[in-house]
């Protein structure tokens, strides 16, 4: 008997191990994550949602951090909606925050976030500023930008240009289905002015910027985000407003999981592995679906002409 225990607790323990370090997709819950890499920690900041109602709770957001990508800590809040002075201010009877986008400048961050309702009264995009990734933010006092003629002002991202030195907001989408790019002034919190873009095929909202060797790739959303037509498309660029060279669909529905997208890419402390990090369904059928939405982590794969290789939705990364 002692002998047998000798083998079985050992192969026990190795597999409590393993099942420790088993990664598990959807890793959070909540909607348009937004990932960025802060110093030696990967953060994600989701629109709020919970099981019981997609819309629940929109009312502030929360920040999540990670060091391996698996386990995953709410930080905590960093802005409510009674303290954005300037919501209330298009006299709609309900609000909502949802699509934020986190950028890193020195040792400031800028929180951008959409204002809902879209309807009737136009959708607005704020900014907020803090000295730390997880609270503190202070709103900038009046909406960075407001909806209005067939635009939707929703799902800021902003990207500096590596070449030019420049800093854009990307957003838009939805109803309208329309990309507008803007340059921003030095202080991120205005916008200096618009740059002309061409609209990119496939184009529905959730637009996202990164580059690598040199490449610079547009990725946005399709289809609608409560059913099963919700993916993630890409174009890429020798530049960062175009032209765009379209790669088509890149995510897409599976038998398992459903309308993946509103993502980001980012790349882990050796800049030579890369994620994709989405919301989905985990629900059956083509929609359209009602409760919370899931974030996921996948890792990429590049062509060796730097095409994205098709993402398949897993239960999880192995931990970095």
């Amino acid at each position: 008997m002692k002998k047998i225990l000798f083998i079985i607790l050992p192969l026990l323990a190795n597999a409590m191990a393993l099942l420790a370090q088993t990664p598990a997709n959807p890793v959070i819950t909540g909607a348009d994550p937004h990932a960025i890499r802060i110093r030696k920690e990967y953060w994600v900041y989701p629109t709020n949602s919970s099981d019981t109602g997609v819309f629940r709770r929109a009312d502030r957001f929360f920040g999540y951090a990670s060091r391996d990508l698996v386990k995953w800590e709410n930080r905590g809040t960093l802005i409510l909606q009674d303290d954005i002075a300037w919501i209330k201010d298009d006299s709609a009877r309900s609000h909502s925050l949802w699509a934020p986008a986190m950028f890193r400048k020195g040792k400031k961050y800028y929180l951008y976030y959409s204002v809902g309702p879209q309807n009737p009264t136009p959708s607005r995009i704020g900014v907020a500023v803090s000295n730390s990734p997880a609270h503190g933010f202070k709103d900038s006092g009046k909406q960075l930008l407001t909806g209005g003629n067939g635009f939707e002002a929703i799902d800021p991202m902003v990207f500096k240009d590596p070449r030019t030195k420049n800093t854009y907001l990307y957003c838009g989408g939805s109803a309208g289905a329309k990309l507008r790019v803007f340059k921003l002034k030095a202080n991120l919190v205005e916008i200096d002015h618009e740059v002309e873009v061409a609209q990119p095929p496939a184009f529905t909202e959730g637009a996202f910027m990164h580059v690598r060797n040199g490449i610079y790739y547009l990725s946005y959303s399709h289809g609608s985000w409560n059913n099963s037509s919700y993916s993630v498309h890409y174009a890429t660029s020798k530049s960062a407003v175009g032209p765009w060279d379209y790669k088509g669909v890149v995510l897409a529905s599976d038998s398992t999981h459903k309308g993946p997208g509103h993502h980001s890419f980012l790349a882990d402390r050796s800049g030579k592995k890369w994620y994709i990090v989405y919301h989905r369904w985990e629900k059956t059928g083509e929609g359209p679906y009602r409760g919370a939405r899931k974030t996921a982590v996948e890792e990429i794969r590049f062509t060796k002409t730097g095409d994205i290789e098709p993402i398949k939705m897993t239960d999880g990364v192995a931990a970095k």
